[in-house]
């Protein structure tokens, strides 16, 4: 057996080691998915980064944990208003885990304890923001509001397990079956009371524009007038001055008296059919007609 053939074989057994091996020597972090690496049962490091990583068989041992968004749908809960009322809570959540060490050390990374650690979290946290709340404050704040203040009360529980609610959504905030007609009809009277004062108070300041409009409109009609018959009277002040200054003779005061015989007599015979004008032969017609 030659030296070369050796060498090969060697080689060739030294390859088949290594492939046996690397599936034991190496772990693949996947995108949605954290790596943690144990030492002995304890952590010595965790990714989050994908790729391929690299441990020690026999000494180093591997956990991965999803970082996807879970659901959990929270059991239904009856919650007491701060005016001792009764309401039934039914909503979810969204989370996830952000520290995987304290994941692992809390809950021992089971998705079944995460969910025990939520649903005690978010029920606390229902309780403690609808007993601050009247019911009627809790109805108006159904919603976004309310919902933002759940999550916030929430993960300041759970924070210590290494997760975080990302969302919570009510999906159903009613009242017990026993008090619901109750309740809506005093809701409806409540809210046509409030319709009636508003409409009480638009009705009241309207009138008061009203009157408002009614004075302004009285006090210019007034002033137009006053100033209309300012100009009127200097208007016909002027037009008596324009006369007086036209005829200031005595040719002229005749001239003008001729004209104005002249459109007396023109008004008279006006109109249709025979017309028939009896004067005295002392009179200012009488005598244009009369003058040779």
């Amino acid at each position: 057996m030659n030296k070369g053939f050796m060498l090969r074989t060697f080689l060739i057994f030294a390859a088949a080691i290594v492939i046996l091996a690397v599936p034991f020597c190496c772990y693949i972090v996947g995108p949605n998915e954290y790596a943690a690496l144990f030492k002995f049962g304890k952590i010595v490091s965790v990714s989050g980064e994908p790729g391929i990583k690299f441990m020690l068989p026999g000494i180093n041992t591997v956990r991965k944990i999803s970082k996807k968004l879970h659901l959990y749908d929270i059991p239904r809960s009856g919650v007491i208003t701060k005016d001792k009322k009764s309401m039934i809570a039914d909503n979810y959540v969204t989370w996830r885990v952000t520290d995987p060490v304290k994941y692992i050390q809390t809950l021992n990374a089971i998705e079944a304890r995460a969910r025990e650690r939520i649903e005690a979290a978010v029920y606390n946290a229902i309780k403690n923001v609808i007993s601050s709340m009247t019911q009627d404050e809790v109805i108006e704040a159904r919603g976004g509001k309310l919902s933002t203040k759940i999550a916030e009360d929430s993960n300041s529980d759970i924070g210590m397990y290494g997760i975080a609610i990302v969302q919570t959504e009510i999906k159903a905030l009613d009242l017990p079956n026993d008090n619901k007609a109750a309740v809506y009809e005093r809701m409806i009277s409540e809210r046509q009371n409030i319709a009636a004062s508003f409409t009480a108070e638009g009705n009241s300041e309207a009138q008061k524009i009203r009157n408002r409009t009614d004075r302004e409109a009285a006090i210019r009609i007034a002033g137009a007038e006053q100033s209309a018959d300012v100009i009127i009277a200097e208007g016909e002040a002027e037009y008596m001055r324009i006369l007086q200054n036209a005829y200031n003779t005595p040719e002229k005061a005749e001239f003008y008296n001729y004209l104005r015989s002249l459109d007396a007599l023109k008004k008279s015979f006006a109109g249709k059919g025979e017309k028939v004008i009896m004067l005295d032969k002392d009179s200012q017609l009488g005598k244009l007609l009369n003058a040779e």
